[in-house]
This record gives C-alpha cells, structure tokens and sequence, in this order.
C-alpha cells in the first residue's frame, strides 16, 4: 500500500539521515523524499512517499516518532488531504506542427512553457502523480523527452489539521 508520512522536525545537521537509516535498516523503500524548512526556520517538514507492508512500516512510523529531532509525525493517507509534484520536462519542438501540438498538451494539462530554444521547450506541471503520468505519457507518443526532473510528492491535510508545534 502506498503511504505519505509528514514529519516534523528540528532543523539540524543529521536529522534527515538518522530517519533515512531507518528505512534502510529495515529495507524499506522511499518513493519520494522532500525536505525544506518550515515558516519557523528552526524546523524542517520531510514528507516520505513508500510502499510495503504495513506491519514493518509501523515499526518505523515508531522509531522515527522516539528520535529526539522528530516533533510530530502523520500519516497522510489516512486523511483527507492534497499532494502534489512537480515536473520539470525537456521535449523536442523542431516545427511549427510539434510546438503546436505541445503548446495544445500543455494548455490541457494546465502547465507551462518556461523556456524556449530553437528546437527545445521546457515545461513546467504541477498535480497529483497520475496526472503527471499521463502527461508524460501523451507527451511521449507525441514527441520526443530529452529530460525530466519530478520534485517528489509533498502533501497536506485538508481542514484545520496541521503539523506543527501549536
């Protein structure tokens, strides 16, 4: 089963691999891993995308809550809440035909061409992992991917849930 965990902690040199070495101990995967500060900067949010058996993935869920840097940690997955990456995209334009077919991808996607060379575009998206999947993927059958780069997955609870210190 796929699970985000959002952890709270403080923003100090070592933190982020103490809670990594725990899932590499146990062998369990990261899908995705994003880190930044916080609006207080003496605190860093780190949101984990995984997959694997529940069982093991408690146990860490439980070790990482005993560290002494970690504030709070949440499992996203089961709430109501939003997530979204980023997709930076390199793709070939080299005519008139293929610029408009990928200026018409973009526009119904809802991203951006922020760069344009003479035979590159670069795009920017935002959403939810399926849709940048399937952007990629019409994308791909219509042109040529000269690069990607994904943010990873960030997410938040829907509501007055929130993790932080108040």
């Amino acid at each position: 089963m796929r699970r985000i965990l959002a952890i709270l902690l403080e923003n100090e040199a070592g933190s982020l691999s103490r809670i990594v070495g725990l899932f590499s101990q146990r062998a369990f995967n990261i899908e995705s891993l994003t880190v930044a500060p916080t609006e207080d900067a003496s605190l860093s949010r780190i949101t984990i995308v995984t997959k694997g058996n529940d069982k093991i993935l408690e146990q860490i869920v439980k070790q990482v809550n005993k560290l002494i840097d970690v504030i709070k940690i949440t499992d996203l997955t089961e709430r109501s809440h939003v997530e979204r990456e980023l997709l930076l995209i390199k793709v070939l334009a080299m005519n008139e035909k293929s610029r408009s077919e990928v200026k018409r991808i973009t526009d119904i996607f809802r991203g951006s061409i922020i760069d344009i060379g003479k035979q590159i575009y670069t795009i920017e998206l935002t959403g939810d992992v399926e849709k940048i999947n399937a952007f990629i993927q019409v994308l791909a059958n219509e042109t040529e991917i000269i690069e990607s780069v994904r943010s990873g997955c960030v997410g938040i609870a829907r509501g007055d849930k929130a993790l932080s210190v108040k």
